[in-house]
């Protein structure tokens, strides 16, 4: 995949805005393969890890790419009050872990599969939660009519692909795990009161990777440089 560099960050937005859904479904796929031939896939193995899908919905609003995420309610088991992807573990019913997304997503904001196009998959993920989790990307129609369960789901809302796309955006920090290890947990700056972190920031950067959009580092003058494709 060829980049090129950049300063000019209304070039970057233009590029990322127009991305195709073609373009999107390619670069997936390709990312995918790519990590699949570095990685060794030994989550699998694990029994304590319960399978679980979730959807991450790209849409078109404002002449550009968002994604919806959720705001979890005190009410669930896990993760409560944080923003996520819409998604849960997988059930025995479940054909596919695109299924599982599609499913999950119905029950949770009211959005049936007719108005989501899958347009591929991220690498899977292991949360401290425990989970095993399979990022599935989907093209959802927009507008749309949501329809949030009282008992999931507090908010829905989206924020702007270019926004995540910046460096100064996303912090790292280490933390302990629950045995005692430590991971590296990403951090999105609040966007209108919401912040997005743990899992669901990784799965954000992972995407951002995958599209070929995440940022170099910043040069010693302080300025960002934009990777353009």
């Amino acid at each position: 995949m060829t980049r090129k560099k950049t300063n000019n960050p209304e070039a970057f937005f233009y590029a990322l805005n127009n991305l195709t859904d073609a373009t999107i479904r390619e670069r997936l796929s390709e990312f995918q393969a790519r990590w699949i031939q570095s990685h060794v896939p030994t989550l699998f193995h694990r029994a304590d890890l319960r399978p679980a899908a979730v959807l991450v919905p790209l849409l078109r609003k404002d002449n550009g790419w968002h994604l919806l995420f959720t705001k979890r309610t005190s009410r669930v088991q896990n993760h409560k009050g944080q923003v996520a992807f819409p998604g849960g573990a997988i059930e025995p019913g479940d054909p596919s872990v695109e299924s599982a997304a599609l499913r999950e997503t119905w029950e949770e904001i009211g959005v049936d599969a007719y108005h989501i196009t899958l347009l591929g998959q991220l690498p899977t993920l292991v949360s401290v939660t425990h989970y095993l989790i399979y990022p599935v990307v989907g093209k959802m129609a927009w507008p749309v009519t949501i329809h949030p369960s009282e008992e999931e789901v507090e908010k829905v809302f989206t924020i702007p692909l270019v926004w995540l796309a910046q460096s100064h955006h996303l912090e790292r920090e280490m933390r302990p795990t629950p045995e005692g290890t430590l991971h590296e947990v990403l951090y999105f700056a609040p966007y209108r009161g919401e912040q997005v972190w743990g899992i669901t920031a990784r799965i954000v950067y992972l995407l951002l990777q995958a599209l070929g959009i995440v940022p170099d580092d910043r040069t010693s003058e302080g300025k960002q440089n934009w990777m353009l494709v």
